[in-house]
């Protein structure tokens, strides 16, 4: 394996692992702005209210893009795996 396989090796990985998690983060970071905004806004600072529709809105988003991250993961594997062979040489 020479440098420029491995650089393209670690460069797919990170691309992937970006592209799958960034549905949840972006769900988690929008869920928060809003939730501290309405909190700024009607001054209710309660711990609980941030909570809880974060929960709610990554457990349907993870039921939602569940089955791509899946995909996408299996496909980068197989990519990688089928690589493999002339890594060795």
């Amino acid at each position: 394996m020479n440098i420029e396989q491995s650089v393209d090796i670690l460069r797919d990985l990170v691309t992937v692992a970006l592209t799958v998690s960034s549905p949840i983060l972006l769900v988690a970071v929008s869920v928060g702005v809003v939730v501290s905004l309405l909190q700024a806004v009607t001054s209710i600072q309660e711990a609980s209210l941030s909570f809880i529709p974060k929960v709610v809105a990554l457990g349907i988003t993870m039921v939602v893009v569940a089955p791509w991250i899946l995909k996408t993961l299996m496909d980068f594997t197989m990519v990688f795996l089928n690589r493999l062979p002339e890594a060795v040489r």
